[in-house]
This record gives C-alpha cells, structure tokens and sequence, in this order.
C-alpha cells in the first residue's frame, strides 16, 4: 500500500467508516462477522433454491438434501483455490503453513468454491434422481445473493479494497491492535481510533451491488424466458464474472501476478468466454417437472406406491357396474335387441 492520502478530519465525513472491530468473545469463544457473514449468505441460498425448485416442479427438500454435500465441499474448494493462488502467504518466507487452515480470517476463492461445491451438488443430484443442471439452475440466483452477503465480511476484516481515493465514498482503513499485546492485529483487534490510516476505494462494496444487480438480472431474465438445461447457471456466471473482470484491477491486495497481471483476471476471462459459449450453443426451455421429482433418499418410504393404495381403496367400481346392469334391465324391458346391444356394450 502507498503512503497515506493526507486529509483533514472534515475530509472524513462523507466517507464510509470501517467496523472498529470484526470479532467479538462470548467468555472464551470468538464470534466472527465473517463466519457468520458466510453463515448467512448459506441460509439465504439454500432458502431462495429450494422456494424456486419447488416452483419449477421439484420436490420440497430436494435442494437442503443436495446442500449437505454441495456448501462443504464448497467450503473447501473455495480455501484450496484461495491458498494455491495465494500460496506466498502460507508458505514464503516467515510464513506459517498451518495459517492456510484459518478460513475465518478470510480467504474463500469462488472459483474453487463452484467448482468443487458442484462436485458436491453433483453427487446430492446422484442420490436424488434429478438433473445437476436443472438443479444449478434453480440454486444459481442464491449463490450469487450469497456472495453478495459475503462481501460484507470483508467490510469488517478490512480486506479486499482498492487504491488510495478521495471520492466522497471512499472507505477509511483502521489500525487495529490485540488489546492484550498492543501488537497489530488487522483482522482479529479492536481499532485504535477513529482516525484513518488512509481512505480506498471499497471494491468489496462495488462487488456486493454488483452481485445484487446480476441476483435481479438472472431472475428476471429466467422468469421472461423460461430458461433451462443450465443457462440460468451460465447467465449467472457470465454476469458475475464480467463485473469481477473491472472490480479486480481496482484491487490493490497482494495476489499473484501471472505475466504481471493478477491471476484472477485470467479465471475471470476464462471463465466468462466458457459461460457465454455455453448460453449460445446450448438451447431449451425448462426441464419437464416430471423429471425434478426425483427419488427418495435411502431410508425413505417410496411415495408412490401409497398414492396408489389411496386411489384403490374407494368402492367406485361397484357403482360404475351398477350402472351398466340398469341399462340392461331397462333394454330388456323394452324388448328386441336392445338388451343384446347394451350386454355387447357392456363386454366391449
């Protein structure tokens, strides 16, 4: 980071603060807004996906069912993608290798949280009988809804900002100490005071509203024209990744540079000429209801099979053979053929 940008406190005023601190102790345990940031965008993906998978037909449940593999093994693909694009930090010089496991000091790449996370989904989609696709694409407005949540973890580990700035919404940086030791303490300590160390521009807070604008976007675009087979996960991306391309060459954190240029703006290249190849060669609308039903998990009672006992046990049949021998009994009375014609109805 450059030097400080020198600035009176009126200068201040019109600018975002920092939390004073992102960690709080219940006695011996921390609470941290980070954790509980992620916590939160968890609840509200899996809340917003199982209320439109239902909606497209699929079974309540189907979506928590999946979530149980689909949030852990996102969890880790986001910290090993995290810690090998950033590997300097764990494992340079002076550096401690057993850092790389502190998740709730930050640092979950998404890249990895999708990919591996759709691993995970892949092998919940298995077990329930239903299309991966189909269910990417009723989870994919919650995930980025989720990353939005996120972002604001950052806010308070005081992370992911940009360069120095004197626009009215730059975001003040604190120095932060461990009230125990006096030593620095940028994630886990308490602010001195109130009084910045330098302004920056809040990218975390560029990438939140950006991710808010692309939640509206891809439900909007789903709800108008029916999209399916993955397009709404691929519109999803494609988004994401178009805004993350601008966001991260305001970032002035350390990364690692690939040919000088951060590594994430590669992924972001990549990745978002893979979804927008995907939208153009991949075409249908939604996926027949019938098939996001799915299966019962191991251990559940099947659900058909008592549908068919129910629609068995009513004694309708002996009314409907009431009928035909009425009609009979009334031919015969009128004589001639009709009750030959009406016990030929009968058998036909």
């Amino acid at each position: 980071m450059s030097a400080p940008v020198a600035a009176t406190a009126n200068s201040f005023l019109a600018n975002i603060p920092s939390p004073p601190q992102g960690v709080w102790y219940i006695g011996p345990v921390p609470l941290r807004a980070y954790a509980l940031c992620i916590i939160a965008g968890i609840i509200a993906a899996v809340w917003i996906g199982s209320r439109r998978w239902v909606a497209r037909g699929g079974t309540e449940g189907t979506v928590i069912d999946i979530a149980v593999f689909a949030v852990p093994f996102g969890l880790v693909g986001g910290r090993l993608y995290h810690v090998a694009t950033d590997w300097h930090k764990y494992f340079g010089p002076d550096r401690n290798p057993l850092d790389a496991l502190k998740i709730w000091e930050g640092g979950l790449g998404i890249w990895g949280a999708v990919a591996l996370g759709a691993v995970g989904a892949w092998i919940g989609c298995r077990r329930r009988g239903v299309p991966l696709a189909a269910f990417a694409d009723a989870v994919a407005p919650g995930i980025i809804l989720a990353q939005a949540i996120g972002r604001l973890g950052n806010w308070f580990n005081q992370e992911l900002y940009g360069a120095e700035t004197t626009v009215p919404w730059g975001l003040e940086i604190y120095r932060r100490v461990d009230p125990a030791t006096g030593l620095n303490d940028p994630i886990g300590g308490v602010a001195v005071d109130s009084t910045p160390m330098f302004v920056v521009h809040p990218t975390f807070l560029y990438e939140l509203l950006w991710n808010l604008l692309v939640f509206a976007l891809v439900l909007w675009a789903d709800r108008k024209f029916r999209m399916g087979h993955g397009r709404v996960f691929a519109l999803y991306v494609a988004g994401y990744t178009l805004g993350r391309l601008w966001i991260e060459m305001m970032r002035t954190d350390d990364a690692t540079l690939l040919f000088g240029i951060r590594i994430n703006i590669f992924t972001s290249l990549i990745v978002f000429a893979g979804a927008v190849l995907y939208l153009v060669i991949v075409r249908g609308g939604r996926e027949d209801p019938e098939q996001l039903k799915g299966k019962p998990m191991p251990g559940e009672a099947p659900a058909e099979p008592k549908a068919k006992a129910d629609v068995e046990e009513p004694k309708k049949p002996e009314a409907d053979e009431a009928e035909p021998e009425a009609t009979e009994a009334k031919a015969e009375d009128a004589g001639g053929d009709s009750g030959s014609q009406a016990r030929s109805a009968e058998k036909d």
